[in-house]
């Protein structure tokens, strides 16, 4: 289920990417910011030297941001608690009881 999404509805931005890399990633605005203006949702990449491969990177990051929101979210359905469990906690809280019962001192 691929997603289109069209030049005229992103708006991409670029800047300078930060952190270790030296001279050359401190003088090129190789990393890039795509807005999906429909939604506002925000998608970057800053990793490659290369502003084209980072513009990849933030597109398939907006693909897969725009697949999460079209996802639908199935409901849970409702199931009984089988009887065996039901007996195996009723089994637990009457040892329990009975342990704290003892622990009472003696009277």
């Amino acid at each position: 289920m691929a997603i289109e999404i069209r030049e005229s509805d992103i708006k991409v931005e670029f800047y300078r990417a930060s952190g270790p890399g030296g001279q050359h990633r401190n003088t090129t605005d190789s990393a890039v910011r795509i807005r999906h203006l429909p939604t506002g949702i925000v998608a970057q990449a800053c990793e490659s030297r290369s502003q084209t491969q980072n513009r990849e990177t933030a597109l398939k990051r907006l693909q897969q941001a725009l697949e999460r929101l079209e996802r639908k979210i199935k409901k849970r359905i409702a199931t009984n608690v089988p009887r065996r469990a039901k007996e195996k906690r009723l089994s637990e809280k009457r040892i329990t009881s009975e342990k704290k019962r003892l622990r009472s001192g003696v009277e």
